[in-house]
This record gives structure tokens, C-alpha cells and sequence, in this order.
């Protein structure tokens, strides 16, 4: 595990924890790494909601699949980034999400039970870990709504130029580089492909966005 430590430095889970701390509380978490190749189901919607994961390397997307197969993507999670801590904290029978490898990955798994209830030990830091985790569902819940905002937009122009503003926002410039690529930013936006693609076109011959493939820019 030592060689993952500055990437678990890095990751909000373990906030305010130190090094020789961090190891021994991986240790008392039972945590266990995985790999997984590109475009591999790393959790599968059903799945018992009983893992928290931290990315170690690689990249991957949580989507969630409707009754007639249509994707929305809610998220991309990258290196140090947390997933499936929502729904293991609600302890809910089975995870309502698919997470998908983007590109081989390594993932440590950790049982949500270690977590949530302290162990024989006492260990001094588990309650830092438990605000950590607070912490980290807050932000997520902001984030959430961040979605809400977007996909609530009656139009697809409206979802395509919010979501858009929102990311010039979280940069602080006006050209910046999204993670998805058409089809993704559709699944994203819940929209068809089709037309979102015909009011990118449009919007780049009104002159208020320029793109090239997965960069934009507001003008």
C-alpha cells in the first residue's frame, strides 16, 4: 500500500491523516486493490451497495441506466476520487448505478462497514475519517444539484449553454476542455445526440460558442 500513498494523500477520504496513521488504518479497513481493464463494469447496478472506492489510477464514468437502456452519465471520477459512498452509507440492499472502467484502472475497495461502525481497536483517527466522509457527501450533494440545475433547462440549447457555463465557472475561464465527447455530453445532458449537435452548430454560427471536439469556448 505504501506505494499509493500520495495519491491517498490526495484523495478527500483521508483528509488530515497521517502517513503512518493512513497505513495502519488500510490495514484495520481491510482495503483491497483491484485492477480493471478499459471499459470494464467495476460495480454493477444491482450490485450489493457494500463498497466504498478510491481511484488509484485511470478514469471512470458512473451512469445510470434506464428501463428502455437510455444512459445518463451523472459522473467521471479520476485518480484520488471517491465513489459509491452515498448509497453505502444509506445502506441500501443494491447499488442503482453502473461504474465503468474508461481506461485501465486500479481500484481500492473498502468494506463501508469498516467504516461507518469503529473497531475493537479504537482507532484515533476513524472519527477523522468519518467527518472526511461527511465532508466528501456534502460536496457531492452540491454537485448533484449542479446537475439538477442543468438537465431541469426546458431546451436542449438551455442544458447545452448551462452545463457550459457552469464549467467556464468552475475554471475561471472562458475556454476550457470537458470530459465527455459528443455522445457522452448528450448521456450527460439527457438529451438525443442529434440535436445536440444541431444547436452546437447553431450556436457556433451565432457566434456565442467556438469548439474543437471536446475544447470550448464562450464568446
Amino acid at each position: 500500500m505504501k506505494k499509493y500513498i500520495k495519491i491517498l494523500r490526495k484523495c478527500p477520504l483521508f483528509a488530515k491523516i497521517a502517513d503512518e496513521d493512513l497505513l495502519k488504518m488500510l490495514v484495520c479497513l481491510g482495503a483491497k486493490v483491484e485492477s480493471f481493464d478499459k471499459k470494464f463494469t467495476i460495480i454493477a447496478e444491482g450490485n450489493p451497495a457494500k463498497y466504498i472506492g478510491v481511484v488509484l489510477s485511470g478514469s471512470a464514468q458512473i451512469a445510470r441506466i434506464d428501463y428502455y437502456g437510455n444512459r445518463s452519465i451523472l459522473s467521471e471520477i479520476g485518480v484520488s476520487d471517491v465513489f459509491g459512498e452515498a448509497f453505502a452509507c444509506a445502506e441500501v440492499p443494491s447499488i442503482p448505478v453502473t461504474v465503468t472502467a474508461l481506461e485501465p484502472c486500479e481500484i481500492m475497495l473498502i468494506d463501508s462497514g469498516h467504516i461507518l461502525h469503529t473497531c475493537q481497536n479504537n482507532c484515533g483517527f476513524h472519527q477523522q475519517l468519518i467527518f472526511n466522509l461527511m465532508k466528501d457527501l456534502a460536496e457531492k450533494t452540491i454537485l448533484f444539484h449542479q446537475k439538477i440545475e442543468v438537465v431541469s433547462q426546458r431546451s436542449t440549447r438551455d442544458k447545452l449553454l448551462t452545463y457550459l457555463m457552469l464549467r467556464a465557472k468552475k475554471v475561471n475561464s472562458n475556454s476550457f476542455e470537458i470530459p465527455f465527447d459528443r455522445q457522452e455530453l448528450a448521456d450527460y445532458l439527457e438529451v438525443d445526440r442529434s440535436g445536440l449537435s444541431a444547436e452546437i452548430s447553431k450556436l457556433r454560427r451565432e457566434g456565442i460558442i467556438e469548439c474543437d471536439k471536446n475544447r470550448f469556448e464562450l464568446l
